[in-house]
């Protein structure tokens, strides 16, 4: 097998959709193991996202998960996947401030040995600026931002209004401008996800936001179909794992429940 080339920011700058580029190829990983195959594919990017704590820690909100819960996590994946550029979301209230989002986004950069960051929202770009200066690559995050739901108001799709629009544009330029090497779009309208991505210089990578950005990105869950719930409307998934681990672990009760009722084998 032909040995992976990582990606780099350089690299990953460059891959703007509607210059003639490939799209970027991302999802999301939670465990050594998934990260090991994601490693042997050719895909572009692993988030390692917050999104672990619906999907794996069972929390009702990511606001819950803590900078342990992703240096553990961070870590496992990126054991895992050595040849692929990994990206590590920075939780909820670990940047508050400026100076607690450097001291924390430094530990968590050290202890996972991630490639990149990301961080949701416009209003740290100072501390973007201050993490680049420092030499950690930033990932941005807008649209639907999971760690404001309660600020938000719940989840729902972007850019729906004039006003909407307008503010996301601004955001993004000035996320540009901080010093992001690229741009989450969550659940915003197809519309203004593809007005966005002509207009940066860094590549959008959109999540339930059509597919005129320069990227797409999934929760490998959903993909999958890895739970009982129905996945969000934007994914189909591919397969029904959650089904297929029923149907492995009744065979398996069955067979032992069919190995108890034999006569026992021990030589007398």
């Amino acid at each position: 097998m032909t040995e992976k080339r990582k990606l780099d920011t350089r690299k990953i700058r460059k891959r703007k959709v509607h210059k003639g580029e490939k799209p970027l190829s991302m999802l999301t990983c939670y465990d050594f193991q998934t990260a090991q195959l994601i490693d042997n594919l050719d895909l572009d990017l692993i988030l390692v996202g917050d999104s672990l704590g619906n999907v794996v820690l069972g929390y009702e909100t990511t606001v819950e998960v803590t900078l342990n819960d992703m240096i553990t996590f961070g870590a496992a994946v990126k054991r895992g996947a050595p040849q692929t550029f990994t990206v590590v979301d920075l939780p909820f209230g670990t940047y508050a401030s400026v100076e607690s989002g450097l001291k924390n986004a430094i530990e968590l950069f050290q202890k996972t040995k991630a490639e990149a960051l990301k961080l949701e929202g416009a209003a740290f770009t100072e501390l973007i600026e201050r993490l680049t200066a420092v030499g950690i690559p930033v990932m941005g995050h807008l649209g639907l931002t999971p760690q404001s739901v309660h600020q938000q108001g719940g989840y729902y799709t972007h850019g729906k209004t004039t006003s909407e629009e307008d503010q996301l544009i601004k955001d993004a330029i000035a996320l540009q401008k901080a010093g992001c090497f690229s741009l989450v779009l969550e659940c915003v309208t197809p519309e203004l996800s593809q007005r966005i991505s002509e207009m940066l210089s860094i590549p959008t990578i959109g999540i339930g936001s059509g597919n005129k950005t320069d990227g797409q990105v999934l929760v490998i869950n959903d993909l999958l179909k890895m739970g009982p719930e129905r996945p969000p409307q934007f994914c189909k998934p591919v397969a029904d794992f959650y089904e297929l681990k029923r149907q492995g672990i009744e065979l398996y009760l069955k067979d032992v429940n069919g190995q108890r009722n034999e006569p026992s084998q021990v030589s007398q």
